[in-house]
């Protein structure tokens, strides 16, 4: 007879072929708290932009979203390969939720150049996430070197993170871009040997999830040129071009099942690595049109705002998702030669429409 407690659940391995494998209420309302981050940097990004400090919002904007992303990404890979949903487990996660909100609060003091509360919040996630390495490491002995790897990895890491606290401008900016190289070392070291077993169906989902979630900014900043458009009938145009780069990029991401990609950690890492730049850019749309929705900047640089982003998330879709076909860089190149012309919004939805309408054309009977 087991003299385990109901209420905990050695942390042994999920069945990575396991069946009907789908996201659970909990890692639902961890994405949900990543709304307010995410919707955050979005607005940030977007006030820089329209307020002419575009370069200082860009790299402000891409250093937060980092940290969003990368807190998101390991949670999502340690849950598909460990969730026992037992009592400590959802204890040490609503931390990791805890974490999630410190560094929302702290996204607008960051784009200041201030990421201390951002810092703090990272490590509420990260060492919730150290402790549940150190379970695994415990109740799995043929993956426990992968498991402590991964508990020094992010250990040493949150330490590199308040110790470049104490450094200020370029400085502060060349040691961040190193702590990110470390950071994305780690899983790459960590996971030589004994693989880890996450679900390919389950990855693919929780992706799945946090794609909507994106693309749920531009959907917000539609809304407000929806609202404008009571006042300014102008921005009825802004609304429904916004609406149809929604719905083109969700037929386009989902058009094509992702888990077919994830054969092997090579693939997933590729995969998974890559899909910064599918939530960063997808998200900074949103901004872009909200920029639009301002009218407080330059018609090139509202265009710019929303095909530039457009066109490097057509391009990442291309190279991670869909490489059967040359039409998504292709349309790249014409969003970005909408700005020349104008307006790039309307341009730039038209571009999608056709580009949609050639991939339903060129896509094999399944």
């Amino acid at each position: 007879m087991s003299t385990t407690p109901e209420w905990r659940r050695p942390m042994r391995p999920r069945d990575k072929h396991e069946q009907h494998r789908v996201a659970t209420p909990l890692e639902l309302l961890f994405d949900l708290c990543f709304v307010v981050a995410i919707a955050v940097a979005g607005r940030l990004l977007h006030h820089s932009i329209s307020e002419h400090h575009v370069a200082h919002g860009i790299v402000a904007y891409l250093l937060v979203f980092f940290a969003i992303w990368w807190a998101w990404m390991n949670f999502t890979w340690f849950a598909s390969a460990y969730d026992t949903d037992d009592v400590p487990y959802r204890l040490t996660v609503l931390v990791q939720i805890a974490g999630v909100l410190v560094l929302a609060a702290g996204v607008e003091n960051a784009f200041e150049g201030d990421y201390g509360i951002v810092t703090l919040g990272y490590v509420i996630m990260r060492a919730g996430l150290v402790t549940q390495w150190l379970r695994a490491a415990h109740a799995d002995p043929r993956r426990r070197r992968t498991a402590r790897r991964m508990a020094l990895g992010v250990s040493a890491c949150m330490v590199g993170w308040g110790l470049i606290l104490l450094t200020h401008d370029t400085l502060h900016l060349v040691l961040f871009l190193v702590m990110v190289g470390l950071e994305l070392a780690v899983p790459l070291w960590g996971e030589r040997g004994v693989r880890t077993p996450w679900h390919p169906h389950h990855i693919a989902e929780r992706y799945g999830l946090l794609f909507i979630i994106v693309l749920g900014e531009i959907i917000l900043s539609t809304t407000l040129a929806v609202q404008a458009g009571f006042v300014q009938e102008r921005h009825w145009w802004v609304a429904l071009s916004g609406l149809v780069i929604v719905f083109a990029f969700w037929w386009l991401y989902f058009d094509e099942p992702a888990h077919h990609r994830l054969v092997d950690n090579r693939h997933a890492f590729t995969w998974g690595y890559g899909h910064y730049v599918v939530f960063a850019s997808a998200a900074a749309i949103g901004a872009g049109i909200a920029v639009v929705v301002d009218g407080t900047t330059s018609r090139l640089t509202a265009s710019l705002a929303v095909a530039v982003p457009t066109a490097i998330l057509l391009v990442a879709l291309w190279v991670l998702h869909l490489r059967r076909s040359w039409l998504l860089p292709a349309a790249a190149v014409l969003v970005l030669a909408s700005t020349l012309v104008g307006p790039a919004l309307v341009l730039v939805a038209a571009v999608m429409v056709a580009l949609v309408a050639a991939w339903i054309a060129t896509t094999p009977a399944r």
